[in-house]
């Protein structure tokens, strides 16, 4: 079974930068669509980048885009985050999936949380 595990949350100024990481183990690392979503309190979870299996195609939320950075280094992928604003604020978890980036993926990590506060 493919675990999934986060790292990287914490808080930040307006303005500041946070990378998050998230290490996939237990399973097989092949054709593996990875990305990230996000709950800030009182709203409904959100798609924030996910990456294809085959790299070919990557997704962006339109807030983030130009801010955020998604990549990949085998089974483990990264959101470089800048600039961050307060709306930025939520927990943040990173999901997986052999098949492709959807709201429904099979594999989610247990989450990290990003607080942007002055």
């Amino acid at each position: 079974q493919l675990q999934l595990v986060e790292s990287g949350g914490g808080w930040v100024q307006p303005g500041g930068s946070l990378t998050l990481s998230c290490v996939a183990s237990g399973g097989s690392l092949d054709y593996l669509a990875m990305g990230w979503f996000r709950q800030a309190p009182g709203k409904e979870r959100e798609t924030v980048s996910c990456l294809t299996s085959m790299g070919d195609a990557t997704y962006y939320t339109d807030s983030v885009k130009g801010r955020f950075t998604i990549s990949r280094d085998n089974g483990t992928v990264y959101l470089q985050m800048n600039s961050l604003q307060v709306d930025d604020t939520a927990v943040y978890y990173c999901a997986a999936d052999h098949l492709t980036c959807y709201d429904g993926m099979n594999y989610w990590g247990a989450g990290t949380l990003v607080t942007v506060s002055s």
